[in-house]
């Protein structure tokens, strides 16, 4: 007795259709809620930021002045031309970089330690996480005025009093932010205290997202805390890491409140920014012109480190 093969089912077309159509139905409420949640992000993006840009790269080719009853005219590259061969500029420029030189790889170095430091399951380290956080909470004015007290001239000053006393009376009082070989080292100590705890809790999230499986894979092959470290943690953080260093960056390029409260670009323009010559170029000596140069040559400097994060992300990506 033999049995014939029942034939294969077809799917019902007409059920199919419905369902698709269902789901299509169900879902353009849902992307039209997404478009009216995002509408408002979206616009603020659009009124506080480009628009602003474009206004500045179109100012940045003429003579637009705020006290000039003359009207605007098309200048051409001579703004880009008068800043890219002013020494002033060049300097701030050069600052910048110094100060990015410093804080990038010192910072990060303190957040990679602090986060390792406080990724233990011990009583009390939400309390040592918040204590280190915390000064990112205040905003950069107050934390300057803050530093300034410590900075102050004389015996009078905190940092001075205390390597007074640290040095039995041999220290000589400074004058730390009017001191051209003290002033740009006193504002990096400045931003090193108040910016290391925003690294520390974006290192400390990645290392948070390292498998445990790996580390006790590498347990058993024995290796120690130096090898997990370089063989397990690191390449765990490579792209958190590629990530605080171009964050850190950026902000280091927008150094301006330390710069604009402590020492105002001085002693000898020891410390003047680009970011500090932008605005004292625009509202000061109210040449819009020359400052949306200033701002356009910034974006270009933030948009070529952006690109090289993302090749170094895409680098260490890469299977091959």
């Amino acid at each position: 007795m033999t049995t014939s093969a029942a034939p294969p089912k077809t799917p019902d077309r007409s059920r199919t259709g419905k369902r698709t159509g269902a789901s299509s139905a169900t879902d353009a409420p849902r992307r039209r809620a997404g478009r009216l949640m995002a509408a408002p992000a979206l616009t603020g993006l659009g009124l506080f930021i480009a628009v602003p840009f474009v206004l500045a790269v179109f100012y940045s080719f003429t003579d637009r002045s705020l006290d000039s009853p003359l009207p605007t005219g098309f200048v051409g590259l001579r703004n880009y031309a008068r800043i890219l061969t002013d020494t002033e500029f060049l300097h701030g420029l050069l600052n910048n970089t110094l100060f990015a030189g410093i804080v990038v790889p010192v910072q990060t170095s303190l957040a990679l330690g602090l986060a390792l430091l406080l990724n233990r399951p011990l009583k009390g380290m939400s309390f040592f996480r918040s204590v280190v956080f915390l000064p990112v909470v205040f905003p950069m004015a107050l934390v300057s005025v803050v530093w300034m007290l410590i900075y102050a001239p004389g015996p009078s000053g905190v940092l001075n009093a205390v390597l007074h006393t640290v040095s039995f009376g041999a220290w000589d009082p400074t004058d730390w932010l009017n001191d051209p070989a003290w002033a740009m080292p006193a504002i990096i100590l400045t931003s090193l205290w108040q910016g290391v705890g925003f690294q520390m809790v974006i290192v400390l999230a990645g290392l948070q997202q390292i498998p445990g499986e790996l580390y006790e894979a590498a347990s058993l092959d024995r290796a120690g805390k130096w090898r997990q470290f370089r063989h397990v943690t690191l390449p765990g953080l490579r792209n958190t890491l590629v990530f605080v260093g171009l964050v850190t960056t950026v902000l280091a390029f927008r150094l301006f409140d330390q710069i604009y409260i402590m020492t105002s670009g001085g002693p000898d323009d020891r410390t003047t920014t680009v970011m500090y010559q932008t605005v004292t170029t625009a509202f000061e000596r109210q040449q819009i012109g020359e400052a949306s140069a200033m701002t356009v040559v910034f974006f270009v400097i933030v948009l070529g480190l952006a690109l090289l994060q993302r090749r170094a992300v895409r680098k260490g990506s890469d299977p091959r």
